[in-house]
């Protein structure tokens, strides 16, 4: 989600005169006394706030450059990049024309380092996991096997402490983690803390991973989706897909390999998913039979999905990770939900995409997105998913404005595509016995309002929940989300309860949007730039948060993404990567200490300021340098040759 900002708003700006207010117009209001210049900003970061330069400045030159426009935003090249291949985030700019057009999107070709580029010589699993058997690939295993060579190879500990090791008395990754002087003994032994291995601590597991056998057959395409290929049957064959599982196939007419079913449309267990026998084989299974696996759910007899007035973590690209969800859950986030997936990566077992649906313990109330322009991989992936993973409802990907996407006939193009989207929509409802909730924007283009036309329609195909981002495909991320129009739409979408989504940033931003009738509101950059959001909307008040609690934040994350990693070293330099995508979000934030007016709106983009410490200075900074400082307070030296570029150019500010 490329990041934006809309037209600034009057009241801040004298009403557009010119002079001082129209410097202020799309400005965050720091008081003066904490306004700074582009040179003495970065002059005092490097010299680590030892000695503070003059804070007052003048208001800034006659064209308000220094003040109301910093440079590195003011200054952009089409492509957002430098000749060195650096975006101007991580770059100094050069001169440019005023009239250049501002950069956009993502940083497409930024460098991409995987973490295994900086763990060259691993050591192989089966010593890794103290298992008592051998290596499986013997001689021909690519991995060391001589822990000696590897121990001497292996970079310095990046700290003295390993999160694991104190949580639950047990390190799983051994001698490879980057932690491991903390509990390696003095022959190299993996140390395991009795008292906490007695109270049984370990690990949450984390619910929705992908077995290993399913991944097998799902690459080798031995998965059969038969209640699927029912629904896409009656698809291809014109007929209107029925409202309930028994409506959609008539008595006497069960589709092959399917049971028969009664009035009730009770099934038995659909035989063909996650085994390659013949219908008529036995199906295999795991523990006793009970109801819940012989008996379908009618569509009207789904757990009503009953979220209203309930705070939603947005579905966010990269930064809307699993650690991430766990920082926004203890701030007080009700509802979260995973990452986009794409529904023909998970028919194909890719790990990289499953594990874009994995569920933390802590998340009580949790779906998963999917994107796709087809009813059939929909359809396929909706019922792979209900009878694989734990979920509370599946949400459809109908807003994404990226062109990779749009291209292709998903993301916002399904709007234009009402035949696609009703017979997706439909299929996916057919077989899932989870509510079916879906992510809309107004429309594609932006004064062409499409959604009050959709919402209707969507009702009537059995959607549970729709959330309309108040923008359009071609605004992306700039200018102000539309409520007025999400208020017309939630008369339109009545009695289906309808979420808003767009420019939420403070409590007094989600009191107005709840005052145009939404059933809740859906959070999005406003939980990146402040993931404490969710305390103020539920307190109702501004939270002068301290640097020292901010990094407190940051620390928490890192814990969890070494958790959730891994502490070794691929696990460490995830963790760091994802940290760093964050913190091009995170600086943005103005503290509210700073503020002439409460609260700091969402287009207000803040210019160079010194905060009240050389930590929230630090954190104020937009240079991908002083990011990775941040990241080694907490996860140590970044390693020789370290590149960073954020996957979002971030910088779409008017």
């Amino acid at each position: 989600m490329a990041e934006g900002t809309a037209e600034a708003p009057l009241e801040n700006g004298g009403g557009g005169d010119s002079g001082a207010g129209a410097l202020e117009r799309g400005v965050a209001p720091i008081k003066p006394q904490y306004l700074t210049t582009k040179e003495q900003f970065h002059q005092f970061l490097e010299a680590k706030g030892q000695e503070k330069p003059c804070r007052e400045t003048e208001v800034g030159d006659s064209a308000g450059n220094d003040l109301a426009e910093p440079e590195a935003k003011r200054i952009r090249l089409e492509d957002g990049q430098t000749e060195d291949g650096q975006t101007e985030e991580a770059a100094e700019p050069r001169e440019q024309p005023q009239t250049q057009k501002r950069a956009r999107g993502q940083n497409k070709g930024r460098p991409h380092v995987k973490p295994t580029h900086y763990d060259k010589n691993r050591l192989c699993p089966s010593l890794i996991q103290e298992s008592a058997a051998k290596c499986f690939f013997g001689d021909r295993c690519r991995f060391l096997h001589d822990v000696r060579r590897y121990l001497e190879t292996k970079p310095a500990d990046l700290g003295p402490h390993c999160v694991l090791f104190q949580t639950f008395g047990r390190c799983p990754y051994g001698v490879t983690c980057r932690f491991a002087g903390a509990h390696l003994g003095p022959e190299g032994q993996n140390l395991v803390r009795e008292e906490l291995a007695a109270r049984g601590a370990q690990p949450p597991p984390v619910r929705n991973g992908l077995d290993k056998g399913l991944q097998q057959q799902l690459r080798k395409r031995e998965v059969r989706f038969e209640r699927a290929e029912q629904a896409l049957r009656r698809f291809s064959q014109g007929q209107p897909p029925g409202p309930t599982p028994a409506a959609a196939v008539p008595e006497g007419t069960a589709a092959e390999g399917a049971p028969r079913q009664d009035n009730c449309g009770a099934q038995q267990v659909p035989t063909g998913l996650g085994t390659s026998t013949p219908p008529s084989s036995p199906v295999r299974t795991c523990g006793p039979l009970t109801d819940e696996d012989v008996v379908r759910l009618r569509p009207c007899e789904k757990k009503r999905l009953d979220i209203g007035g309930k705070l939603y973590l947005a579905p966010l690209t990269t930064c809307g990770n699993l650690p991430f969800r766990r920082i926004c859950k203890r701030f007080g986030a009700d509802v979260t939900c995973g990452e986009m997936a794409v529904c023909t990566n998970l028919l194909q077992g890719q790990m990289s995409e499953w594990a874009l649906l994995k569920r933390h313990q802590c998340e009580d109330i949790f779906g998963v997105q999917l994107e796709g322009a087809f009813p059939d991989t929909m359809t396929k992936c909706a019922e792979l998913l209900s009878r694989t993973v734990e979920v509370d409802f599946v949400d459809i990907n109908v807003g994404c404005p990226i062109d990779l996407v749009y291209k292709k006939g998903g993301g916002c193009a399904l709007m234009n595509r009402s035949t696609k989207f009703q017979q997706i929509v439909r299929g996916m409802n057919q077989v899932l016995d989870v509510p079916l909730t879906v992510k809309i924007r107004t429309g594609v283009q932006e004064r062409v309002n499409l959604a009050h036309r959709l919402l209707p329609e969507l009702r009537d195909w059995g959607v549970a929940l729709v959330t309309l981002h108040g923008r359009s495909r071609e605004q992306r991320y700039t200018k102000l989300a539309d409520w007025q129009y999400i208020e017309e739409c939630v008369k339109a979408a009545s009695p289906m309860p309808l979420f808003g989504n767009g420019d939420i940033l403070s409590f007094e931003d989600a009191n107005r949007a709840m005052q145009t009738g939404v059933a809740g509101i859906m959070i999005a950059r406003g939980a990146l730039l402040k993931p404490w959001l969710f305390t103020e909307i539920k307190e109702q008040r501004h939270w002068d948060i301290s640097s020292s609690e901010r990094l407190d934040i940051l620390r928490d994350f890192t814990n969890y993404g070494l958790e959730h990693w891994g502490s070794d070293t691929q696990g460490v330099e995830k963790t760091r990567r994802f940290l760093l995508e964050w913190l091009s979000f995170l600086c943005r934030y103005v503290p509210v200490g700073l503020l002439e007016r409460l609260p700091q709106r969402i287009n207000e983009r803040p210019p160079y300021y010194l905060g009240r410490d050389y930590l929230e200075t630090l954190m104020a900074s937009q240079k991908a340098a002083d990011w990775i400082r941040i990241s080694e307070m907490l996860l140590g030296p970044v390693p020789p040759n370290f590149v960073f570029l954020p996957k979002h150019k971030a910088n779409a500010y008017k």
